[in-house]
């Protein structure tokens, strides 16, 4: 029998694989932006810069379409090792990279729990979306810590956690009254559809659960802009005042 968590799990696989036929059907228009080199945003540049210097081996966890992963490499990354839990967003990805001729490579997979190498990683990447799919976030942060070498960085630059509680009203910044910063969960009643069930943190717990994985904490910032807006669409809660997203860096102890 499939435990309740399970079900979630694969109810959860099942729609971010049906929404990853995006990908292959904008699949010229995603190879156009890769190649334009406008996935990181100037936040995300800055806070990386000195990692990238390095040329980092990178893991990047729940990678999406990709597109961080072309710009990753063009901003100093070696080569990217890019997760994610869709057959489809990963295959397209991989097709991707290819044309553009960049050392990026792809494995679907869950995420935590990915089948690599431990200390695989000098730099960590995810976000955008991918912390929403966490039904554990202290196993997430072990399994950075397990795919990160000692010295090695997590970047994470994501929607801020208190993003599911805005009304997406054009006029007034407003709070859903469905809504709870401190619920364990809710369902996705915009993107992606039918239903999928994201899992809630809070900025606190996602920060210790970083720290008692064995990583330091060396910047956390909060923006008033989301990652991401539908097309077309406007609201008051993203006129800032409000938090809509945040960074956070961290680093592996050595010992």
């Amino acid at each position: 029998m499939i435990g309740r968590v399970d079900q979630e799990v694969a109810r959860n696989r099942a729609v971010w694989e049906q929404a990853s036929q995006k990908h292959v059907r904008e699949y010229d228009e995603l190879l156009a932006q890769a190649a334009r080199r406008e996935s990181l945003n100037a936040d995300e540049l800055r806070l990386l810069e000195p990692v990238l210097r390095t040329r980092p081996d990178v893991v990047h966890l729940q990678s999406g379409h990709g597109l961080d992963d072309i710009d990753l490499i063009a901003a100093g990354a070696r080569r990217v090792v890019a997760v994610d839990y869709s057959v489809t967003a990963a295959t397209a990805a991989q097709r991707r990279a290819r044309e553009l001729g960049v050392p990026a490579y792809y494995v679907a997979a869950e995420v935590p729990g990915v089948p690599l190498t431990p200390g695989l990683a000098d730099l960590v990447y995810t976000g955008k979306g991918a912390l929403i799919w966490m039904r554990d976030i202290d196993a997430w942060a072990r399994g950075v810590a397990t795919l990160l070498k000692p010295g090695g960085h997590l970047f994470v630059y994501e929607a801020h956690p208190a993003v599911p509680l805005w009304v997406w009203d054009e006029e007034q910044a407003g709070i859903r009254p469905d809504r709870s910063y401190f619920a364990e969960s809710h369902v996705n009643d915009t993107f992606p559809a039918n239903g999928a069930q994201e899992w809630q943190w809070t900025l606190g717990q996602i920060v210790t659960a970083v720290v008692a994985a064995g990583l330091e904490v060396r910047v956390l910032e909060e923006y008033p802009e989301p990652f991401w807006k539908p097309d077309g669409q406007e609201a008051a809660v993203w006129g800032g005042r409000l938090p809509n997203s945040f960074a956070l860096l961290a680093r592996k102890t050595q010992g």
